[in-house]
């Protein structure tokens, strides 16, 4: 049982004088579900995730307040020099500013690496501002491969099982399929309509059963690209409001395979045929350890009781 201190998500954190980034999050209720086919879903306790993956304008705030001279590599390259990159990096080091690229503010920050999303959590989870990256929900002297999120943490990157729920669960009684899980993060067991987009990279089909995939957003230069968070729609979220969990970016968890951390999700560039996977291992609901360069996000978890 989660310590009930403890923070997770729908709930924004508290004002501070540092708290620059708001995540917004929903409640991922029915606790003490059971798991799908899979294995995979149950989660014995109700809990929060991010609403929309982390943004190039908020992980650019985390950057400005902890990245002047970047020693644990916070900043990738390929954010300012690939076109599906949203941040760029100014001045030099002891001095590095970092700015959103235009129309890219919105967009699911891109090549972050397990630890650099561990990291983001341990500022978010400390308060923001100049607070450490170093502790908090992780212990960054423990090996990435291995490191799992502190019972004192007050938000963290979601366990596979929260994540799953959050993307697939809806009770049969409250309108979901007959084993309560959905094979797409769509509230759907069709595959989703692939999203299209204006010159802003906004989904401009918005509406039931949509994502970005198939290299359908083509935009900025870019066949296939990154959408805004949340633009496909009130009618493509999972039930319980979790958006993008289909698509856009893959996201991190904290499942261990083969030493090497867990993605979920789907990303702008997974095949048509499978674009955010259902529970055969033939079509959907991939579990995964690898993921398209450049295609790699997070979501936050937090307790219920904030």
């Amino acid at each position: 049982m989660i310590n009930p201190l403890t923070l997770l998500s729908v709930l924004t954190f508290a004002a501070s004088v540092h708290a620059a980034v708001t995540i917004d999050y929903v409640t991922v209720g029915d606790a003490g579900n059971a798991a799908d086919t899979t294995g995979y879903g149950a989660v014995a306790y109700n809990f929060q995730i991010g609403k929309f993956e982390v943004t190039n304008a908020q992980y650019a705030e985390f950057l400005n307040n902890k990245a002047a001279s970047d020693p644990n590599g916070l900043f990738n390259a390929s954010m300012g020099s690939n076109a599906r990159g949203g941040i760029t990096q100014n001045g030099v080091s002891g001095s590095f500013t970092y700015t959103v690229k235009a129309n890219m503010g919105d967009k699911p920050v891109n090549y972050v690496s397990f630890s650099d999303a561990m990291r983001f959590t341990n500022w978010i989870n400390n308060g923001q501002g100049s607070s450490s990256t170093e502790i908090g929900a992780y212990d960054m002297t423990v090996a990435a491969t291995t490191v799992i999120h502190s019972s004192a943490a007050t938000v963290w990157l979601p366990t596979e099982n929260e994540w799953y729920k959050a993307a697939y669960y809806q009770p049969v009684g409250a309108g979901g399929d007959n084993d309560n899980y959905w094979l797409y993060a769509t509230q759907s067991n069709t595959i989703p309509t692939v999203g299209t987009v204006d010159a802003n990279g906004n989904i401009t089909n918005d509406g039931a059963n949509v994502a970005n995939y198939g290299s359908g957003a083509i935009w900025n230069s870019q066949t296939g690209n990154v959408t805004t968070v949340g633009s496909a729609g009130a009618s493509s979220d999972s039930y319980y409001g979790a958006y993008d969990l289909g698509g856009n970016v893959f996201e991190w968890n904290e499942a261990i395979i083969s030493n090497v951390r867990g993605l979920r999700g789907g990303s702008w560039n997974s095949h048509r045929e499978r674009p955010c996977a259902p529970r055969t291992a033939t079509t959907a609901r991939p579990r995964s350890r690898t993921a398209p360069s450049g295609s790699v996000s997070q979501v936050l978890s937090r307790n219920l009781h904030a």
